[in-house]
């Protein structure tokens, strides 16, 4: 029998680990996740940034805790995932949305520095953590990890080389994970979002021309706040994916059309 449509997205009793949180687009979706039942586990640079976002989540009603990890050390990623197994028993779901972009311009300007420091923060970082994350989650039956890229993955962006490289290494290697621990229970899905406004993307859309380009080419004529990658995201960490792994969903407004 069909399980009905409003427990399809009901994360009652999940954990879910969040990278990047303390702000922008993943305090939107661990605000959407803990709103949906789930524990959230926040972490970004500065504790009195996660302090913040887990008041802001307790304030809602969610259960949420943080800690600071930088997604390029071993150790802070270790101490990351302990930190949600000894306040909340485990994980069920992982969002690797942290990223970094250094620079902006042409390839021919970029250093060795900037590549090691992309690649570090945006593909590395995401495996060693779900690496680390997946035998918790076959334990507990299976899981999800939802990897954030962006539509630069998909198609590069003028400007933004190597962070569109990185971005589509990701998506690569969500692919290879969801192939591989797909026996496991383990699904794993990426997110392309196009322009969304938030800090990180604050050189864009607070460039006139740079964001009159951009909505221009949009068929929904507006660029995104962080808010509405909540739907996506509870989507692929609920039942209501179950039979959904290696996809590659676009929240872009059209820009990818």
């Amino acid at each position: 029998m069909t399980e009905p449509t409003n427990n399809l997205f009901d994360l009652t009793d999940k954990v879910a680990l969040i990278t990047g949180s303390s702000r922008g687009i993943g305090l939107a979706m661990a605000s959407g996740l803990a709103q949906s039942g789930a524990k959230v586990v926040l972490c970004g640079r500065k504790q009195e940034g996660i302090d913040e976002a887990v008041k802001t989540i307790r304030d809602h009603g969610g259960e949420a805790t943080g800690i600071p990890a930088h997604m390029g050390r071993a150790e802070d990623l270790q101490a990351l995932v302990d930190h949600a197994v000894e306040t909340f028993g485990g994980i069920d779901i992982l969002v690797n949305n942290a990223a970094t972009n250094p620079v902006f311009g042409p390839l021919l300007d970029n250093d060795d520095a900037a590549f090691d420091k992309i690649m570090e923060v945006n593909v590395k970082g995401p495996l060693n953590l779900a690496k680390l994350v997946h035998p918790i989650m076959v334990s507990r039956g299976g899981g999800s990890i939802i990897n954030v890229s962006s539509i630069g993955g998909l198609r590069p962006e003028p400007m933004l080389g190597l962070y569109s490289m990185s971005k589509a290494a990701l998506i690569s290697l969500t692919k290879v994970m969801a192939a591989e621990w797909g026996g496991d229970s383990v699904r794993v899905n990426v997110l392309c979002p196009g322009l969304i406004q938030t800090q990180f993307s604050q050189a864009l859309w607070s460039n006139e021309k740079i964001l009159n380009s951009v909505v221009g080419k949009l068929p929904l004529k507006r660029i995104a706040q962080p808010e509405e990658l909540v739907g996506m995201t509870v989507y692929l960490a609920s039942a209501a994916s179950s039979y959904c792994t290696g996809s590659v969903m676009t929240v872009d407004g059209g820009h990818t059309i």
